[in-house]
């Protein structure tokens, strides 16, 4: 028997310049857009709000360290928005995270954000996964912009400035394809550890501009001067911001794994350039300077309009069946 609609849901997000807040701000748009109130709320703050999590007519969409609240909630839907690494969380966060989303198979449901991220959780952990829904696009997104290749002069980066990005590694292309064309800049934007070390190696270069964590209009704004979006993270569990920039019209150069290669199959090889592994100076310089002449491919980001997602979480929501039959489902909703 389905569950009719909940009267509200309550999501909860993470850092205010992170990629969990704007996926949760963006899904809590989505839902308000149906005519359900949302709201985002901090993980740490999920056990203060017991009646609520304990209302089963209040559908919980819980995120990080939120899931361990799993078995205190009734109906809710667990995210996993990758895959636990060893060599990113040290040793005791990894087997946290993994027993955190055993907690969500035992209580809950457990989503993935892409099939590439759900293929590691099955294959590795051995867990079940009960929906596929990719991330939402914040609505600005989904007006794609007017292509001008003569206005089109920056090469950019937009995420997190942590060792897993591999920006570092990409950075020295960057600049060689900078020394190559002298009518294109490169744009930073992003916080993180690497921040100082990034603006240290860029020092002396006007045509490096480091723009820090900018929110989702400014993003936009800067994409829509991008020729070239680049990212060197392997793992992306599905990468909204390759989403982001080919809407507004960018080349996307990203690694030939990852989550990214599930957006748009349709484009691969063309508004889409792929780095072979192992990521080589060689071949990240030669396809950016593919990317750099490669025709505007019109792109429309609204397969995950955030009603659009919003919804997939309700169709999860309403196939949910009682724990006891849990043991042998896996079904999957396709984002």
């Amino acid at each position: 028997m389905k569950r009719p609609a909940p009267n509200k849901v309550l999501i909860t997000g993470g850092a205010p310049a992170g990629g969990l807040s704007s996926f949760a701000h963006t899904l809590s748009l989505g839902f308000a857009s149906l005519g359900i109130p949302a709201e985002v709320i901090a993980p740490g703050a999920i056990l203060q709000r017991w009646r609520e999590l304990r209302d089963p007519n209040v559908l919980k969409i819980l995120s990080t360290t939120a899931v361990f609240a799993a078995p205190l909630a009734r109906r809710a839907i667990c995210v996993a928005h990758g895959f636990p690494r060893a060599d990113v969380h040290g040793w005791i966060k990894f087997m946290a995270i993994v027993a955190s989303y055993k907690l969500a198979n035992r209580c809950a449901q457990l989503a993935c954000v892409s099939h590439y991220a759900a293929v590691h959780l099955r294959a590795i952990f051995s867990l079940r996964v009960d929906a596929v829904i990719h991330n939402p696009v914040n609505p600005l997104f989904n007006a794609p912009a007017d292509d001008d290749a003569a206005e089109r002069t920056y090469v950019t980066y937009v995420g997190r400035l942590h060792p897993v990005k591999r920006l570092e590694h990409i950075f020295p292309a960057i600049c060689a394809l900078l020394e190559e064309d002298p009518s294109l800049r490169a744009c930073i934007i992003g916080d993180g550890e690497l921040r100082e070390s990034l603006a240290a190696r860029a020092r002396g270069n006007p045509r490096v501009e480091m723009k820090g964590a900018l929110g989702a209009e400014d993003v936009c704004q800067w994409l829509r001067k991008t020729r070239v979006f680049v990212s060197g993270c392997e793992t992306e569990a599905l990468g909204i911001a390759y989403l982001e920039a080919l809407s507004q019209g960018c080349t996307v150069v990203m690694p030939a794994c990852g989550g990214g290669l599930e957006i748009a199959p349709e484009l691969l090889g063309k508004s889409v350039r792929l780095l072979p592994l192992p990521l080589e100076q060689g071949t990240i310089l030669s396809a950016l300077r593919e990317a750099l002449h490669e025709d505007f491919t019109p792109f429309s980001a609204s397969r995950c309009e955030a009603s659009a997602i919003a919804r997939r979480y309700l169709e999860a929501d309403k196939s949910r069946i009682e724990p006891a039959a849990f043991t042998t489902r896996d079904a999957v909703i396709e984002g």
